[in-house]
């Protein structure tokens, strides 16, 4: 019931390691995801693309027919939905301007999820919404937000599973978990630059707050995503050992199995600098037996 993947699986850097062959040309991400779904220690996926644009039907479709039977995709909800504010990085015309689809259910049922039930039901697994780091001077405080996501998640479907993801640590509140439980919606324990160590997430009450966990082991805190990059590329081994995190995915394991209720533990490249050997090295340190 524990699922371990990658949070996307395009890097050549993994040849020899999790790739055995080269990739290109047209449809080459839908064929690399088939051998990916073969490496013995990835069990689910991330689809990180769908964050910037929700996929094509013909995208789900190739997908799906790359993919054995049973193997579920962690993906992002298009961002258009998760954006409360636009910024010049995301939108240059559109800068300091509210987002009037944000947490939008007419948007995301259109866009969203009746692709995924259409084309991609027998692998979808857990829909997350990933909000950027909303400023103070948005108007979006603590409680706000858990209202907004109130009102989101009671005009939706509950036939599928969502994870929310925040960069506001203050967001964290007993409102916020509350609101998931009631709606059955996962918290995502998140490793990233500016929030805290998944170890204090999984601390807070009620942050298991759904029938199943997913996390994203991002980033160690502190550290940026481009630092990272410029740091570990091109992903074939590990650069900067973080053994606290592994702890906290250990944790993660073993709240999994001590509830009875499914895992999706995504990691990173960024995290350490390769994705599947940090996933190695948590496996190792299960206790014999295994969870």
């Amino acid at each position: 019931m524990v699922r371990f993947g990658a949070s996307s699986w395009n890097y050549p850097g993994w040849r020899g390691l999790v790739y055995h062959r080269d990739y290109g040309g047209k449809g080459a991400s839908a064929r690399m995801l088939e051998e990916y779904a073969r490496f013995p220690l990835f069990r689910t996926v991330g689809i990180d693309s769908s964050f910037y644009a929700p996929p094509t039907e013909d995208t789900l479709a190739a997908y799906s027919a790359h993919l054995p039977p049973g193997f579920p995709c962690v993906s992002k909800v298009w961002n258009q939905l998760t954006i409360h504010t636009f910024t010049a990085a995301q939108d240059k015309t559109r800068a300091g301007q509210p987002n009037p689809d944000f947490l939008n259910p007419d948007v995301f049922l259109e866009a969203v999820y009746q692709p995924y039930q259409r084309y991609f039901v027998d692998h979808a697994g857990p829909l997350v919404f990933e909000f950027t780091t909303m400023s103070r001077g948005s108007g979006m405080g603590p409680e706000r937000f858990a209202e907004r996501l109130d009102e989101f998640f009671s005009a939706v479907p509950r036939d599928m599973m969502y994870g929310v993801e925040i960069r506001n640590e203050e967001f964290l509140t007993p409102m916020y978990f509350a609101v998931l439980r009631e709606h059955g919606v996962a918290h995502v324990f998140n490793s990233w630059t500016r929030m805290p160590p998944i170890g204090h997430q999984l601390d807070l009450p009620g942050s298991v707050s759904a029938t199943f966990l997913v996390a994203r082991a991002l980033l160690r805190p502190g550290r940026s995503y481009d630092e990272a990059v410029d740091a570990f590329s091109p992903y074939d081994r590990i650069q900067d050992p973080a053994p606290h995190l592994r702890k906290d995915l250990l944790r993660l394991i073993e709240t999994a199995v001590h509830a009875r209720i499914p895992a999706y533990l995504l990691v990173n490249n960024r995290a350490e600098g390769s994705a599947p050997l940090t996933v190695a090295e948590v496996l190792r340190m299960l206790p014999p037996g295994g969870a």
